[in-house]
């Protein structure tokens, strides 16, 4: 059998009958293969922090990646910041809540991480469209929220138009935009779906300073609450200034012994069970339960059957609508994401060590474009 080139065409020394199909198989298996070399030779590449095994920060390490490909139906995004979230810390580390070690190898990984990189949340620009995109264009800038889809730390990821994407309010920077989804969202979502917040409602927020605390005081007195976050000494002052109404030091009191009652506890850093608060909820207040062991999340609609209080738990869940909402805020100035520091991509690590220390205040940034070091930022 001779195989010869005329254009596009194949054409087979065979017999008429059976050269059709020799050209179809040849076309789809030769061809294609030829093509998939093509274009994986001449794929861009990109910087990444990846990640191989479970570990401390050294875990990850700054390495040349193939570029993303956006689908018909995605988007091609160039990143120009991210963060470092307490969710990338609990993937890379394995430190979760009592109960979720096993579910989170499963989710990620058993014996090692199935996606090598890391990263919740997004501010860039869109640089390339699948043919079927309608929402977005070329030039958009915007937020993302990829959540446990991950990805985000890199110079570039693929989402589709359907995942939680909204355009950047313009008078806020692309650092102040990546830090907004993880906590706002997270925020959100438990004081307007699950705990169903009042006007007029007294609210506490235990870890008021952190990444979702500070986002959940702001969220909070949007909705007309009276605001009391709990934090440390050093932190006071900073959660006064984004509204907290009252502030208590948790190193030199406890709020569960000072005789007050609140509608609503907001529990962000794991340390204000049932067992320690219930007696500091008004007849109908919430527990939000905001980071919690496995047991105490799966007990929650138990816990205070008959009581006339209530223990809500779970995952925040990632909406499209959420993110328009917070970009809402942000531009009218009732929102403005906390940010503790910035660092390039290329101190990654660094970021990752602020972040295992428990202790940061609000958001660790990663800005791609910069080879600055990292800067402590002021609110």
């Amino acid at each position: 059998m001779v195989i010869m080139l005329d254009g596009n065409d194949l054409l087979l020394t065979r017999p008429v009958n059976a050269q059709a199909a020799l050209r179809g198989l040849l076309k789809k298996y030769i061809f294609g293969i030829v093509a998939g070399l093509c274009c994986s030779h001449g794929r861009d590449s990109m910087k990444a922090a990846v990640y191989h095994k479970y570990g401390p920060p050294e875990v990850v390490e700054v390495k040349e990646y193939p570029q993303p490909m956006p689908k018909d139906d995605e988007v091609l995004i160039k990143i120009h910041a991210t963060t470092v979230s307490s969710a990338d810390w609990r993937i890379r580390s394995l430190s979760v809540p009592t109960g979720f070690g096993l579910l989170v190898r499963l989710a990620f990984g058993i014996y090692r991480p199935r996606k090598p990189i890391l990263g919740t949340e997004l501010a860039g620009e869109i640089v390339t469209v699948g043919k079927n995109v309608t929402r977005f264009n070329v030039g958009d800038r915007i937020f993302a929220h990829p959540g446990s889809r991950l990805g985000c730390h890199a110079q570039y990821t693929t989402l589709s138009e359907d995942a939680p994407i909204a355009l950047k309010p313009t008078n806020i920077s692309y650092e102040e935009a990546a830090a907004l989804s993880f906590g706002g969202t997270t925020a959100l979502d438990f004081l307007k779906n699950k705990g169903r917040i009042q006007r007029g409602e007294k609210i506490l927020i235990n870890g008021a300073s952190g990444t979702v605390g500070s986002a959940a005081v702001q969220i909070a007195k949007h909705f007309g609450a009276e605001v009391t976050g709990v934090c440390s000494t050093t932190n006071l002052e900073v959660v006064r200034s984004i509204g907290a109404d009252k502030v208590i030091d948790y190193t030199q009191e406890d709020f569960t012994h000072n005789g007050e009652t609140y509608d609503v506890i907001m529990d962000t850093v794991g340390t204000a069970p049932w067992a320690r608060v219930k007696t500091s909820l008004s007849d109908h207040g919430r527990l939000l339960l905001v980071v919690a062991g496995l047991r105490d999340t799966l007990l929650a609609p138990l816990v205070s059957r008959g009581r006339g209080k209530s223990v809500l738990a779970g995952a925040a869940k990632e909406r499209v609508e959420d993110l328009r909402f917070l970009a809402e805020l942000a531009k009218a100035g009732k929102f403005k994401a906390l940010i503790d520091r910035c660092y390039p991509l290329g101190k990654i690590a660094e970021a990752h060590t602020l972040v295992d220390t428990g202790h940061k205040r609000g958001s660790v940034v990663i800005r791609m474009d910069s080879d600055t070091d990292g800067a402590a930022v002021q609110g």
